[in-house]
């Protein structure tokens, strides 16, 4: 069984940074991607940024050149970082280990942006 657990959310000012952290347990097999995904309210979750096990990496486009995704494999963590945060970034962020047979999610962590 695998298990994502979340750490790093809060509240923040427009323009200031944040680091979101993910770290799995169990069973984790070599080829997966792992990545981070945000769900506002009344809104559909979407990708933020994902990073394959072999270094590929894909980002949403409302968030390039802003924030960077990071893993250590040996550690079997993600890490998100969040740089020149906007209101619209506001939402629960959530962290998947994606299989080809199977996505894992963690729980989430909130993230608001507001002064």
């Amino acid at each position: 069984q695998v298990h994502l657990v979340e750490s790093g959310g809060g509240l923040v000012q427009p323009g200031g940074s944040l680091k979101l952290s993910c770290a799995a347990s169990g069973s984790i097999f070599s080829i997966n991607t792992m990545g981070w995904y945000r769900q506002a309210p009344g809104k559909q979750r979407e990708l933020v940024a994902s990073m394959s096990s072999a270094g590929d990496t894909n980002y949403h486009d409302s968030v390039k050149g802003r924030f960077t995704i990071s893993r250590d494999n040996a550690r079997k963590m993600v890490d998100l970082q969040m740089n020149s945060l906007k209101p619209e970034d506001t939402a629960v962020y959530y962290c998947k280990l994606g299989f080809p047979w199977k996505d894992y999610w963690g729980q989430g962590t909130q993230v608001t942006v507001s002064s």
